[in-house]
């Protein structure tokens, strides 16, 4: 298949001559006159937004809609109304039927950016759009068919999300149909110096003002930074010069001064965090996920702590004989012959701790009546039962003590707990903390 990848640049404003953009660009028109499913591959800032637009365009579907949805700005309460649509009263404020984003695009392409942040809810359902064309809308019991294509883009490592559990296999498989890496701007040096003369005129004619011209020294200083906002950093760059620079010749010093201090390590910007905590630490949804895990840890260790003490007063966990129970004082000049006190040495208190009938002499054990008070304790103690704590539990407590927090103020303490007033309100009625 001839391709015209220059003609393809000019149609779509995309600046640069390396082999590895030109190899992207070339592997979308191919794969544009096909139905398949397309995830465009790239790190934040490398223009990925552009590659689903070629493939749109370059296709049979180029006079169908084309939608672009950025999956990561919809909140997840609603994420699956919007891409699905609902019915009139399936839920609070649903006053009439709306069409979803599958829906409008029926017959065109939907660009689904940031698809790595779909919850796994809505994760399943789109599975099954690629794999019938069949949806259900919120509040629907038929399902509806669509005609779309669909073209996915993230700047997450979907494998590694797959491996976290926050991203499903299936659905990759599915998406990853014909991948498209997009190179980041570090892979590009060549078109660094382009990109930056095509910023400079933009912001020239944007504020009025003589373009900006690089000196060979800057020009290395700028193909030497690792750009890790990509052309998004690239053209922040060159319109702060723009702006703040009288002098319109750009020297190395200048470029010096607005780069950042710290380069960095090379690494992808989407997981920073995690190069940071470690490949081990723990991705939480939200606040709430990690309250609720506090709680459940607190529980955890005070359950442990009562059944040691437990085991203890019923005399299944063995004490040094120093340890003298708290109902029964020792008398004053007490000692015997295998007190850890006399041991001479750590290997001799080591071997009392693991056999501490060789140290200790056997001392006659008095036997108190069944109705003593120190026996009906232990029987409390023997009798406790720890009980789990579920999910409505904890989320009672959490929200008693928001409430208390604030002196009862319901909406500091929904602020607080990253809920909604009517979210609270219909909760508190839940529960009844109202009364």
């Amino acid at each position: 298949m001839n391709v015209d990848i220059q003609q393809i640049k000019h149609r779509f404003g995309i600046i640069g001559t390396s082999p590895l953009l030109d190899h992207a660009i070339r592997t979308a028109v191919q794969v544009a006159p096909t139905d398949m499913s397309v995830l465009v591959i790239g790190e934040s800032g490398v223009g990925k937004e552009s590659f689903p637009k070629i493939i749109h365009q370059s296709s049979i579907r180029k006079h169908g809609p084309y939608i672009a949805v950025n999956c990561g700005a919809i909140p997840e309460g609603t994420i699956d109304s919007e891409l699905f649509g609902h019915l009139k009263g399936s839920f609070t404020g649903a006053i009439t039927d709306r069409k979803g984003y599958f829906q409008e695009a029926s017959g065109g392409t939907i660009f689904l950016d940031e698809v790595g942040e779909l919850p796994l809810s809505t994760q399943a359902r789109l599975l099954r759009v690629l794999e019938t064309g069949e949806f259900i809308p919120v509040g629907a019991s038929q399902a509806q068919k669509t005609d779309v294509r669909i073209v996915a883009a993230t700047n997450v490592n979907l494998q590694e999300a797959v491996e976290r559990g926050r991203f499903r296999e299936d659905l990759l498989f599915r998406l990853n149909t014909v991948p498209i890496e997009v190179p980041p701007l570090r892979s590009r040096v060549q078109d660094i110096s382009l990109l930056f003369r095509l910023f400079a005129s933009m912001s020239a004619e944007r504020y009025h003002m003589p373009p900006l011209r690089l000196t060979p020294e800057a020009t290395k200083l700028l193909e030497g930074y690792r750009w890790p906002g990509n052309i998004r950093e690239l053209r922040n760059f060159t319109d702060r010069i723009s702006v703040l620079e009288e002098d319109r010749t750009v020297t190395a010093e200048t470029v010096a001064r607005y780069l950042p201090k710290e380069l960095g390590v090379d690494y992808h910007p989407a997981l920073r965090q995690q190069a940071v905590l470690g490949e081990e630490a723990t991705s939480f949804a939200n606040e709430r996920e990690i309250l609720y895990q506090v709680l459940f840890d607190m529980k955890k260790d005070m359950a442990e702590m009562k059944s040691l003490i437990a085991g203890i007063m019923r005399g299944e966990v063995q004490v040094p004989p120093t340890q003298v129970h708290g109902d029964y004082p020792a008398s004053e000049g007490h000692t015997t012959a295998g007190h850890p006190a006399a041991l001479s040495g750590r290997d001799d208190y080591r071997s009392f701790l693991t056999h501490p009938a060789d140290y200790a002499s056997v001392e006659e054990v008095v036997e108190l009546p069944a109705s003593s008070r120190p026996a009906s304790r232990h029987a409390e103690v023997s009798d406790f039962e720890e009980q789990p704590l579920s999910l409505e539990e904890a989320e009672r407590s959490m929200i008693q003590a928001a409430l208390a927090r604030h002196d009862g103020r319901r909406r500091r303490a929904a602020q607080d707990l990253k809920i909604s007033e009517r979210t609270l309100y219909r909760k508190i009625k839940e529960y009844g903390l109202d009364e």
